[in-house]
């Protein structure tokens, strides 16, 4: 299974100080917009996402069909093959795509056993 690009979506409680935080540790803007209350950050290959205001808890987050770089794989795993596989394995999931969504941008989530939630994003 193909999952895409790694971030971790972080609850924040103030985007601009969190925002400075991370760039002492090296990470620069790399999308988002702070009137959205929302920034991508990258250091390396490493991205995070600060988010003021949008979910309750910190989110692991893959995006399939892009690399860390936000480019567009040549081939992966749609999400609703993510989703069919992750179905035959057992595991439930929060939001299943509909039968009818057949392709483009779609998005499930599921909880693993500690309770963290776990976002699969796709954008394409």
């Amino acid at each position: 299974m193909k999952l895409g690009a790694f971030s971790v979506s972080l609850n924040v409680q103030d985007l601009m100080v969190s925002k400075k935080f991370y760039e002492k540790l090296g990470f620069d803007v790399f999308g988002g917009a702070i009137e959205s209350n929302y920034l991508i950050m990258k250091n390396e290959q490493t991205l995070i996402g600060l988010f003021q205001g949008m979910f309750e808890h910190n989110i692991l987050t893959f995006n399939p069909g892009w690399d860390s770089d936000a480019k567009v794989l040549e081939e992966f795993d749609d999400v609703r093959e993510i989703q069919n596989e992750l179905l035959d394995a057992g595991i439930h999931i929060e939001n299943k795509i509909s039968e009818e969504s057949k392709e483009g941008p779609a998005n499930i989530i599921i909880i693993d056993p500690d309770g963290n939630p776990i976002l699969i994003d796709q954008h394409l």
